[in-house]
Parts: C-alpha cells; sequence; structure tokens
C-alpha cells in the first residue's frame, strides 16, 4: 500500500466518523435533555408515591421537600395556602410531619406523558396522629401528582391534594 492510498483511507476513515459522531449528537438535540429510550412503566411511576410517603415517615420536612423540583407548586390538603417555593414547601410540612402522616393510595390512576413526564391522580387517605392528645383521625383526599424527571431523576413539580367534600 502506497502513502497516498493510506491517507485517502484515514481521510475517508476521519469523515465517517465525523459523520457518524453528528449523527449521534443530532438525534439527542432532538430527543432533547433526560430522554431515553423507553417510557417508564404505570408501576415506576406509581412507586414513586412510595417513596415519598417513606419521606413522610422519616419526620424531616427537608428529606421531603428533597422530592419536590425547585419550580414546584403545592396545594396541600390541611392548609388553604399555596406553597410555590421551597421555603413554603418545607414550612407546610414541618406542621403536617408533626400528625405522624401515612399515606395508603385507595385509588390511583397514572398517565405516562413521555419519557420524563407523568400524572398520577387518585384517592388516598392519611392515618394522622394528634400530637397534643395521641388521638388517631383519618382523612380521606383526592390527590394529583405531577411528575417530571430533571438530571435522571424524578421529582415532584405539582402535587395538588384536597380533602374530599363528602365526608
Amino acid at each position: 500500500m502506497t502513502r497516498r492510498s493510506i491517507s485517502k483511507r484515514v481521510a475517508v476513515v476521519t469523515a465517517t466518523a465525523v459523520v457518524a459522531v453528528g449523527t449521534v449528537a443530532a438525534g439527542a438535540a432532538v430527543a432533547g435533555p433526560g430522554w431515553s429510550e423507553k417510557k417508564p412503566g404505570k408501576k415506576e411511576i406509581a412507586r414513586l408515591f412510595d417513596q415519598w410517603n417513606r419521606a413522610l415517615a422519616t419526620g424531616d420536612p427537608e428529606q421531603v421537600a428533597d422530592l419536590y423540583a425547585k419550580d414546584a407548586v403545592l396545594l396541600p390538603t390541611v392548609s388553604n395556602k399555596v406553597r410555590a417555593d421551597r421555603a413554603g414547601i418545607v414550612d407546610y410540612f414541618e406542621h403536617f410531619l408533626a400528625n405522624k402522616p401515612v399515606g395508603t393510595k385507595i385509588e390511583t390512576h397514572v398517565n405516562v406523558l413521555d419519557h420524563d413526564s407523568a400524572i398520577d391522580t387518585g384517592v388516598y387517605e392519611f392515618a394522622l396522629t394528634d400530637p397534643a392528645t395521641g388521638e388517631r383521625s383519618t382523612v380521606e383526599a383526592r390527590y394529583t401528582y405531577a411528575y417530571e424527571k430533571r438530571g435522571g431523576e424524578w421529582f415532584i413539580v405539582n402535587h395538588h391534594s384536597s380533602k374530599m367534600p363528602e365526608g
């Protein structure tokens, strides 16, 4: 093989590699950040509630707030105040966690919107303990969690929970 044919071969291989890398990069740009080939399943999304419920069990409002995106909005069950920043979310859970809540889903409906977003909505109940008296009670509520996958992790971007109007 001559030096000239080797140079041509190197040029062709280099050009092919550049085209291949460009194609992969263009595909990733079209798919968007955080894109993966497989959409999450409904069970995966439904289990995010279990993660949230375990965070409640820690009694640490900061740990619960870590599950919410920085721009999340919380419309909580036992407060009339909209919580639209981390400080507000932490404040709500400081008070709510004093009741040692344990959540149980009664009915759930999951819609996987795409690779990086999903909604879980339905009905849940919370067993609560009054910190002053130790008395137990149960609150049934409707809920909606809107999730987004950011940086490879699922975060709550919108959480609405309201007591059932009848009951």
